[in-house]
Order: C-alpha cells, then sequence, then structure tokens
C-alpha cells in the first residue's frame, strides 16, 4: 500500500487503482478511475425519474427530470422539471382484499405511452404504495412486480414516515417554508390515511400521520356501503351510525362520520397532548406541541374538492370532509393557502425528490455487485477520536446489528458512519479492521461490504478495506446522509459521470389494523 508521511498519498493510489483497472475488469472505481467518464459533463448530472403512487383511492405517476451539479464531491439538485402527468385512476381491487394486478398494469403501461416515455429512458424514480393499500394482501408482490417493469432504478417503497415527507415536499409546503419564513403545516388527506407534516426553514420538523380518509367508508349509487376500512366502523360506532356492507348511508348520517372525522383530525393538526382515541389512531407518532403555524395548505385527494377543483363525485366522504375541514379552518387562525399539488403531490414528490447521488469519492468492487436494494441501515455511535478504537467500533456494530435483530447475518446491511478527523492510514486502518469484525456475521455468509458515509472519504474507506482487509465484494459511498431504521438501494454506475443514484426509503407493509404500523421486513 501506497503511504506518505502516514497519509495516502491519493494521486499515487489513483493511479495505481487506473492501471488496475485496465488490468482487472472488475476492479473499484474511486476518484477518476472510470476511463469511460467524462470531464465535461460529468459535473452536470441529467435524470429522468418517475413516481408512481398506488393508494388506497386512486393511482397515477409523473414524469420529471432532474438536473444534478457537483459541488465539491457532492451532488445537489438545481433543477427539477414536471415532464407529464398521468391520468388518476381509481385504484382497482379483487375482492376485498386485493389489488387488481392487470387493470393496474394496464394503466401504468398506458400512461407510459401517453407521455411518450419508455421504461429504458427512466434512469430512477420510486414506487409508491400509499394509505390503506399498503394493506393489501398482494401488496408487497404489486410494488416489486411493477418496480422491475417501469424503469432502470425504479424503487419500491411503503410507509407513512415516507409518504408524508414526500406529500410535504411535492405540496410545496417545504419550499413555501424556506422562501416566506413560515411555519406551514400541510396536511395531506388521502382515501385511507391522513399525513401532517410540519415545515419551516425549508426543511420539515415534524411529521405524524392518522386513520382518516374520504374511503374508510365508501358506497355505490344507491348509497349502499360497499367498502369498509377498520377505521370507519370505528367512526361509526364514535358518531353512532351504522357501517357495515349493505347498509344504505344517508346523507345525514355520511356527515355525522365526517364531523366525527374533522374533529379528531384537527385535534391532531394541533398536536401536542390529545384524548386516548385519536392518539390510537395515529400511524406515527402525533405532532409535538408548538405554536399555531403561520400557514395550511391541504394536498391529497381531498384538496380537489376543498380548493373546488372538481365536482366530481366518487360515491366516499371527500366532499364532505373538505366542505367540513375548510369550516373548521376558516375560525382556526392560520391562513389557508392552496398547496403547489393536490392530489398529485405525493407522486410528484415521489418522481423529484426521492433520489440523491453518490458522487467522485466512491468505491465499488465488482461493478456488477450493483445495484442492490432493500438493504436496512445500521448507524452505530462509531467515536472519531484522535485514535479510533478497533475493538469499540466493532463493539458498537455488533449492538446496532442486535438492536435491530439484523445480528445473525442473514441480510446485507449498509453501515452509515459521520466520518471526523484526517484520514491517516492508522486511522482508517483502525476503522476498517473494526468495521470488518463488527460485520463478521454478515461477511462470513457471502454479502457484500456496503458503507456509506457523510463526509468525502468514501473512496478512501472501499479502498483501504479491499486492500489491506481482504475484502472481495464491497460498495463504499459517501456524501450520503441516513439514520437508522432507514432502507437504502444504491443503483448501478451512470454511464460517463461515474456517480450512482440512491434512494433513501422506508421499507413499511404494515400489519391491517387501526393504529400504528408495524413493520414484516
Amino acid at each position: 500500500m501506497v503511504r506518505k508521511a502516514g497519509r495516502y498519498d491519493r494521486e499515487e493510489v489513483d493511479r495505481r487503482l487506473i492501471m488496475s483497472d485496465e488490468v482487472e475488469e472488475q476492479g473499484g472505481r474511486i476518484f477518476f478511475s472510470n476511463i469511460g467518464r467524462s470531464m465535461e459533463v460529468e459535473d452536470e448530472i441529467v435524470l429522468v425519474s418517475v413516481g408512481i403512487d398506488i393508494g388506497s383511492s386512486t393511482s397515477h405517476l409523473a414524469f420529471s427530470r432532474i438536473v444534478l451539479e457537483r459541488l465539491d464531491t457532492r451532488y445537489m439538485v438545481v433543477e427539477r422539471t414536471l415532464l407529464h402527468q398521468s391520468d388518476v385512476l381509481l385504484t382497482p381491487y379483487r375482492g376485498e382484499d386485493e389489488i387488481d394486478a392487470d387493470v393496474l398494469g394496464a394503466f401504468i403501461k398506458a400512461q407510459y405511452e401517453a407521455a411518450d416515455i419508455t421504461p429504458e429512458s427512466i434512469d430512477t424514480g420510486a414506487l409508491i404504495l400509499t394509505g390503506v393499500a399498503v394493506r393489501r394482501s398482494n401488496a408487497r408482490a404489486i410494488g416489486e412486480l411493477f418496480s422491475e417493469q417501469t424503469g432502470k432504478f425504479v424503487v419500491v417503497s411503503a410507509g407513512d414516515g415516507l409518504e408524508t415527507t414526500l406529500a410535504a415536499f411535492g405540496s410545496g409546503a417545504v419550499s413555501r417554508s424556506g422562501k416566506t419564513g413560515e411555519t406551514v403545516l400541510n396536511v395531506d388527506i388521502g382515501g385511507g390515511t391522513s399525513k401532517l407534516a410540519r415545515a419551516s426553514n425549508n426543511a420539515i420538523q415534524a411529521i405524524a400521520a392518522i386513520d382518516i380518509g374520504a374511503r374508510i367508508v365508501a358506497f355505490d349509487a344507491e348509497r349502499r356501503i360497499n367498502r369498509v376500512e377498520e377505521a370507519g366502523r370505528y367512526f361509526g360506532r364514535r358518531a353512532g351510525v351504522r357501517v357495515e356492507l349493505g347498509e344504505v348511508l344517508s346523507q345525514e348520517d355520511a356527515q355525522k362520520l365526517a364531523d366525527a372525522m374533522v374533529d379528531q383530525l384537527f385535534e391532531a393538526m394541533q398536536g401536542g397532548e390529545m384524548s386516548a382515541e385519536t392518539s390510537k389512531l395515529h400511524r406515527l407518532p402525533s405532532l409535538p406541541a408548538a405554536p399555531l403555524p403561520d400557514v395550511v395548505t391541504i394536498s391529497g385527494g381531498v384538496s380537489e374538492f376543498l380548493y373546488s377543483e372538481t365536482a366530481a363525485e366518487f360515491s366516499d366522504l371527500g366532499p364532505l370532509l373538505a366542505k367540513t375541514l375548510r369550516k373548521r379552518l376558516e375560525g382556526w387562525g392560520p391562513r389557508l393557502e392552496k398547496p403547489e399539488q393536490g392530489i398529485r403531490a405525493t407522486v410528484v414528490g415521489a418522481s423529484q425528490y426521492t433520489v440523491q447521488v453518490s458522487g467522485s469519492t466512491i468505491f465499488v468492487h465488482p461493478l456488477e455487485t450493483l445495484p442492490v436494494r432493500n438493504v436496512p441501515v445500521i448507524k452505530p455511535a462509531i467515536v472519531f477520536g484522535d485514535e479510533i478504537d478497533r475493538v469499540d467500533v466493532a463493539a458498537k456494530i455488533r449492538d446496532s446489528l442486535a438492536r435491530l435483530d439484523l445480528g445473525e447475518g442473514d441480510n446485507p446491511v449498509a453501515l452509515c458512519y459521520d466520518w471526523e478527523g484526517s484520514a491517516s492510514y492508522r486511522r482508517l486502518d483502525d476503522f476498517c479492521r473494526g468495521v470488518v469484525d463488527g460485520l463478521s456475521a454478515i461477511l462470513d455468509k457471502g454479502h457484500p461490504l456496503i458503507l456509506v458515509g457523510n463526509g468525502d472519504v468514501g473512496g478512501l474507506v472501499g479502498m483501504h478495506c479491499k486492500l489491506e482487509t481482504g475484502i472481495r465484494t464491497l460498495v463504499s459511498i459517501d456524501g450520503i446522509k441516513l439514520d437508522e431504521f432507514d432502507f437504502i438501494d444504491i443503483g448501478a454506475m451512470l454511464e460517463t459521470s461515474g456517480a450512482v443514484p440512491v434512494v433513501i426509503k422506508s421499507l413499511v407493509f404494515p400489519d391491517r389494523h387501526l393504529g400504528r404500523a408495524s413493520a414484516n421486513d
């Protein structure tokens, strides 16, 4: 190994790796070692992205162009352009428990054709299963099926936290808070759940999700109930309305349901202490106590009624929810504003805000290791002092694996770390050997070593692991911020730039019950 004054000579290391690449086709890639990269275009990356939202009430798509520019060692999004928005489909079901894959697949194919976009031209994106749609028995299979058919690196995700976040970005609430300096509360009301996000200073400060939606009770043209979620029965009991399949739901009783739902939604919007009943409806922890927001925006399907965008009827509680909520908001205090996106907030968020790019300081060996998908993240509390304690690093990693029930090594994991201090040989060596020791149960079963740093040492760390510890299959990227309980997908290297697309997501497919979700992953 080449060292100079106790540190790596990066120019010499890079030279040796380029030579190594020419000899060994499956060699790693670090810095400018990809001979296919173009100095002319690598400072800018243009991606075509798709967002697909399969919700409990509706399903639709959005296509976007994302432009990223390199700032130092990181790629930052500088432009997002919406290319095409699909039609909106009422999510098709086979009976009560399954999404109709055939009808949904035909719809998705037709929307690609209408946009004049082929799956082969899609670089990245996300298919999001939202609301109570994720509780259907074939939800996971549906997501995996269509993510494989809709582009090179379209990932599947489900979970209230991610959906809430994407709606906050897609609705424009986050950017509005940055432009105006105001606190914005976005409430995304869909068919099965309502997602709340409080944003200020161009960032999300808190999120919540609650089992309140327009189609937790739905009915036919004769107003006979033909769909009931568990939350619908709860609100029926609360409002004194009989909610069962086949029962006729009068306009008066529908209004009682809407009143009860808005009462508890409004309580959730205010945050802080709330009734036990409202707490039990939450699928995520409730919003913390805080001063009233300056602005409220409503997105999701119900927003189309609240802002009078449509006079259509979908035989559900959407119009009554919108009317009742708007009346309550008018006397609350915060200013009601129209979002940038209403029903399409989540799908636009999925097409424009899911992807990050890890740039120049990465190391992958062999290249065929990528892509990797659905990898859980651990983030041990590693101490980066003047000296790094290899034994302590390994112990912290094992603690994290045990805490998340990943210690048996049956699945790969992504180790996230926040590097601090110099990248001297000794510090790198102690860190890397501690990592290999701590992940031995996983590596011994043939899984790749996957490292994600928040600094710009990903290439050096990966190179050291390969050349000094004997690890043969590894992915080391940086410039990405992760938290424990995240899942990560890392795509194959982009041609010319040598960067890799990264999607951080949730993979929570909940049990079908009232209240907070539980992960099956």
